[in-house]
């Protein structure tokens, strides 16, 4: 069974820097596209960056500051944030749109998310 296991959440203060990891586990065929969401109290679910046959798209909230990348040897997704800001206090979500074989439609996987907070 295909499982997301984010990791890299905590506490950081305003201005410094946290490294998110998404692992895929499991049987896949391919892995595209693949990136972060975010969540925070009293918002709805929102897009932060997404990684696609070498293609990344940012939300402007995060553009300059975040960087998604993927190593595919690992199947891993990251995403480098830098200088964080209260605003950026969320549950950081991984998703991914999963085929398990040349002939199947993409699944979509959510991790169950890591929380990052950012303190003045």
């Amino acid at each position: 069974q295909v499982q997301l296991v984010e990791s890299g959440g905590g506490l950081v203060q305003a201005g410094g820097s946290l490294r998110l990891s998404c692992e895929v586990s499991g049987y896949t065929y391919s892995i595209n596209p693949i990136g972060w969401h975010r969540q925070a109290p009293g918002k709805q679910r929102e897009l932060v960056a997404i990684i696609s046959s070498g293609n990344t798209l940012y939300a402007d909230s995060v553009k300059g500051r975040f960087t998604i990348s993927r190593d595919n040897a690992k199947n891993t997704v990251y995403l480098q944030m830098n200088s964080l800001n209260h605003e950026d206090t969320a549950v950081y979500y991984c998703k991914a749109d999963i085929k398990r074989s040349i002939w199947d439609a993409s699944t979509v996987y959510w991790g169950q998310g890591t929380q990052v907070t950012v303190s003045s």
